[in-house]
């Protein structure tokens, strides 16, 4: 199925509408499931917001509250996201982060309480559309096991950057954690497929590359020691900072009727005031990367033109019929149209 970004928006705000969400809510979520499938992060996309909807329609995901944004100091800014999506705490906070950003040089966000960040490179790549380098950090319910430790103990734990080019799309690096998101090892497991020996283990703590042990198991920090340091550092940033669930602590994302309530950790930084004419210099820099066959992340056209699996579709498109709150197969209602086009 090939749709339109316009179209591909429409529809993402009909499901979220239909499983539950507040019209607020569902914008935020479709403006950042497009933005993931745009950018080539379809795992993040249309494939994770059959999560978000089965989180509204189970009650996970509480789709009608808005987070809290309190100002603890001139340049923090803290959101209490109340169990609902984290994207809808960032759009509360965004002006206000540009803003101070503007003002005082730096500024940090920080929120807790929230379902997952989805694709973590859409809050700094946004950022980074505004002139401003940004680190982004958000945990997520236990899925890595790192060695010494018997279970898993951390999230997927992503961390993101993206800083301005001049006269390009920003550049973006936006990398879990772990050997691989746990969004792919589900996809192998639903498709039969093998999954690349040292990502995961199984239930008895053995490598495996079976997807459906995988899944019953955990997957591996990357790069052993040295990624499981890195997984600690977001970890700590993104639940510890925040007031948020430790991985350990958090519920899951797909199951039960309570949120993961983690946490987003985001700063952003006004690079002219260190480095003037910032976007240029680094736009001459991954010139000159490009030139020696590095591949620059986040160098892709922007796609415009969205594909998805029938499968897929179809299980989004269930949820465009149901009453607020609904399930698939509980009685339909006519989904509303949208003409709103997403950014």
């Amino acid at each position: 199925m090939r749709l339109s970004k316009y179209d591909a928006w429409a529809l993402a705000h009909r499901a979220a509408v239909g499983a539950g969400a507040a019209e607020a809510v569902a914008r935020s979520l479709a403006d950042a499931t497009i933005a993931a499938e745009r950018a080539g992060r379809g795992a993040v996309g249309f494939a994770h917001l059959v999560d978000y909807l089965a989180g509204f329609a189970a009650g996970r995901i509480p789709g009608t509250v808005e987070p809290v944004i309190t100002f603890p100091a001139a340049a923090l800014i803290r959101a209490d996201a109340k169990g609902g999506i984290a994207q809808r705490g960032f759009d509360l906070a965004f002006a206000e982060l540009r803003s101070r950003t503007a003002a005082y040089g730096i500024t940090a966000f920080a929120q807790e309480n929230s379902y997952t960040a989805g694709e973590l490179g859409y809050y700094t790549r946004r950022l980074a559309e505004a002139g401003l380098v940004a680190l982004a950090a958000s945990n997520g319910p236990a899925l890595v096991t790192v060695a010494g430790a018997s279970t898993a103990v951390y999230g997927t734990n992503p961390v993101a950057f993206a800083a301005p080019v001049q006269g390009g799309a920003p550049l973006v690096i936006d990398q879990a954690s772990s050997a691989t998101a746990f969004v792919n090892i589900r996809k192998a497991a639903e498709t039969g497929e093998t999954i690349p020996e040292g990502w995961a283990v199984d239930a008895a703590g053995e490598p495996t590359t079976d997807a459906r042990a995988a899944v019953k198991g955990a997957l591996l920090a990357f790069g052993g020691a040295r990624g499981a340091n890195i997984a600690l550092m977001v970890e700590i940033l993104a639940a510890g900072l925040t007031g948020a669930n430790w991985s350990l602590d958090a519920p899951s994302f797909a199951d039960g009727d309570r949120s993961p309530g983690i946490g987003l950790f985001v700063v952003a930084l006004k690079p002219d005031l260190l480095a003037p004419a910032f976007p240029a210099r680094l736009a001459a820099q991954l010139e000159r990367l490009a030139a020696s066959g590095i591949h620059v992340p986040g160098s892709r056209p922007a796609v415009e033109t969205i594909e998805l699996a029938p499968s897929l579709m179809a299980a989004i498109e269930a949820y465009c019929a149901l009453p607020p709150g609904g399930r698939p197969g509980d009685p339909a209602r006519q989904a509303t149209q949208l003409q709103e086009p997403p950014p």
